[in-house]
């Protein structure tokens, strides 16, 4: 329709231009990993606009795994620059999220009291290995991406069904994201790893309800994640 041509015009959110200004301001310090930014009372005032923009700024950047905030209002980097993710791709992700999380929860409930009911000893030796994957990851400082993926990839293998296999590889980018989500929390990735030992210890014992429940409590927490708290039109 030609009124559509007319629809009112998307105007910059105020944070959107404050994550600008960081940018800018490490880029132009030469700011490293581990440098320190100014504090969020700091930046309202050198920027001369409220806190609360300021706040929306920074909780998008620590979404991102782009900084730490410390005790005291201070601010980390944890990378060597702040190129942030746009933040229609972020708010695209917030939407999608629960919906990926129901689709775990479902389907590898379910796969986890299969493969403790079908799992065989080579599907067992796989589970470990990918444990022991992820905790090599850890202890190099790693998030433990590959070895929680290998994880869930084993405990989907130990299931022998698959129809759900075909399912879980249908949302697997979506599951990429989530993963990748859950595992930048602090301290997830310790927290995840003690779950999975749980889930494996079910399912070795051949106990599909243990497996089943220990595997939807990891999943739940896999859904405890920052983004989901981030409303990114709230108004200052």
């Amino acid at each position: 329709m030609v009124e559509d041509a007319l629809r009112p015009m998307n105007r910059q959110r105020l944070y959107e231009q404050v994550l600008e200004r960081l940018r800018a301001y490490v880029e132009e310090g030469g700011l490293k990993a581990g440098d320190r930014l100014p504090t969020e009372r700091e930046l309202a005032q050198r920027l001369g606009i409220s806190r609360a923009s300021v706040k929306q700024a920074i909780v998008v950047l620590e979404v991102q795994g782009l900084v730490e905030v410390r005790q005291g209002g201070g601010m980390c980097l944890l990378r060597d620059s702040l190129d942030t993710e746009p933040v229609e791709r972020l708010v695209e992700r917030r939407r999608r999220l629960p919906d990926v999380l129901d689709a775990r929860e479902a389907l590898e409930t379910k796969l986890a009291e299969l493969a403790a009911e079908r799992r065989t000893d080579d599907d067992l030796i796989a589970l470990q290995q990918a444990l022991h994957w992820m905790e090599d990851e850890i202890e190099s400082d790693r998030h433990g991406v590959e070895g929680d993926r290998r994880f869930h990839a084993a405990v989907t293998a130990a299931a022998h069904s698959p129809l759900l296999a075909e399912f879980m590889r249908s949302i697997a980018d979506q599951i990429s994201e989530s993963r990748e989500e859950s595992l930048r929390q602090p301290g997830r990735p310790r927290r995840s790893l003690d779950q999975h030992q749980r889930i494996l210890d079910a399912i070795a014992e051949r106990r599909p309800k243990a497996a089943a429940a220990a595997m939807r409590r990891h999943v739940r927490t896999v859904a405890q994640v920052r983004l989901l708290n981030w409303n990114p039109d709230e108004a200052p």
